[in-house]
């Protein structure tokens, strides 16, 4: 049996949303404008990504509490002619998990472990987001105990 990887720990939120804005014209200010809108109703975003697609269109997922999900559209919506998106979707059951760990800058492969193990027990991954210590994913809250399991089974914890 080969040896299985050390990590920090498991960090999951199964009470959380999913908002995506979608097909965005990029320029500066899109992240500014959306957060900006939530932070004035005091609405946390527990995770962000954006990214720019081949078209040139801003793509961007983010995470609220669950209770905060109908505040958080009003607040999108307020700003939809400035932002002018394509679509504005949610999903009121969504999970994070995540795993951190010292030296993940330094132990390539970490990453692909963890999204592989989850894969093998056929959960999708939504969205991604990660740091120099932390691997976190959005997943379907359906699939939360199934993520668990493939990540306690895939490496060490403490």
């Amino acid at each position: 049996m080969t040896q299985k990887t050390k990590i920090g720990g498991i960090i999951q939120n199964d009470q959380l949303a999913s908002i995506s804005v979608l097909a965005v014209k990029d320029r500066p200010g899109i992240a500014a404008a959306v957060l900006d809108a939530l932070g004035q109703r005091n609405i946390n975003v527990q995770f962000v990504v954006q990214m720019i697609d081949q078209l040139d269109q801003a793509q961007m997922v983010l995470c609220v509490d669950r209770v905060d999900l109908k505040a958080s559209l009003e607040a999108i919506e307020a700003i939809r002619p400035e932002l002018q998106p394509a679509a504005v979707t949610a999903r009121a059951d969504v999970a994070s998990v995540a795993i951190f760990g010292p030296d993940f800058r330094e132990r390539p492969g970490i990453a692909g472990q963890m999204f592989r193990s989850l894969a093998g027990q056929g959960v999708n991954i939504l969205a991604i987001s990660t740091s120099i210590s932390t691997i976190n994913c959005i997943i379907e809250l359906s699939r939360l105990s199934d993520a668990l399991r493939a990540i306690s089974q895939q490496f060490d914890l403490p």
